[in-house]
């Protein structure tokens, strides 16, 4: 005998392609069936695990388990859904960050293994207190701050990032392969993000690199702009203004608006140097060799 999840079958998938995105989390589930439940005439018996355990057995719902260390989630992907959007997805309002937007902007030839998404932190007050010389001096000594926050994804690895908080700014929708949107760090933000934290982007040589091939298409205006509303506590002007000019691709006019910032303090491209350079222009140490 036919149950009435089974002959509302169509009805339910209609709702379910009618959605705005191919990926659920449980609470999307519950709600989708609360909205539908008389429409499809459903007993009160049929619970939100046995409406799941439908779709899972009679639809091409898949779950999605993302061990993450922190707290894992787990989501509900309707059909072949891409490691991206599925990564997108992993953490309301998350959004695909460094290595992997600078792959989707075609500023590397790399094809990363691990996704990298970003939940922002809620708004943390500013730091007080003058910056230092010698506090910059012993952050950058040691080692940066890697998250631990990474799970497997299929064939990659998911790397979620609790960045600063920022209200998503310069986050931008993109379409993967199969038209569907997903969230992304646009072109100036991504450049940001990369020059703050080069490890996730496979190291200053490929940051370089991302500046160079972003010649053509970055507006420095906008780039300056957000970086000053992003109101980090380190001087990373410094550091754009010096990867603009080492790429060798910008007009010097083009720099004019980082050359003419007051510099207060020596500042490090990256962390744990062994052996560096010194640029007095921008009073910036950076790996020798470079």
């Amino acid at each position: 005998m036919a149950t009435r999840l089974s002959i509302s079958k169509a009805d339910i998938i209609k709702a379910i392609e009618a959605s705005a995105a191919p990926v659920f989390r449980q609470k999307d589930l519950s709600a989708l069936l609360q909205e539908n439940r008389a429409f499809w005439r459903l007993a009160q018996s049929t619970t939100l695990p046995k409406f799941i355990e439908f779709l899972l057995a009679s639809t091409k719902f898949r779950r999605v388990h993302l061990a993450l260390p922190h707290r894992p989630e787990t989501l509900f992907a309707w059909g072949d859904v891409s490691p991206h959007v599925i990564a997108a997805a992993a953490k309301p309002n998350a959004y695909i960050c460094h290595f992997s937007a600078m792959r989707m902007h075609e500023l590397t030839d790399q094809v990363p293994e691990t996704i990298y998404a970003n939940h922002e932190q809620r708004p943390l007050p500013h730091p007080a207190g003058e910056l230092t010389q010698r506090a910059i001096d012993a952050a950058f000594r040691g080692k940066q701050r890697m998250t631990k926050n990474i799970a497997a994804m299929g064939d990659y690895r998911l790397c979620l990032i609790n960045g600063k908080h920022t209200g998503q700014l310069g986050v931008v929708s993109m379409k993967d392969d199969a038209g569907v949107e997903f969230r992304v760090t646009g072109l100036e933000r991504t450049l940001i993000d990369i020059t703050v934290r080069p490890y996730y982007a496979g190291g200053v040589g490929e940051v370089l690199e991302a500046f160079r091939r972003a010649a053509s298409r970055v507006s420095i205006n906008k780039l300056s702009a957000m970086l000053k509303q992003m109101d980090f506590v380190y001087p990373y002007e410094q550091s754009i203004g010096f990867y603009l000019q080492r790429s060798g691709v910008y007009e010097p006019s083009r720099l004019e608006m980082f050359r003419k910032r007051k510099f207060t303090h020596d500042f490090y491209l990256t962390y744990a140097m062994k052996e560096k350079e010194y640029s007095p222009e921008w009073r910036l140490f950076f790996p020798a060799g470079l």
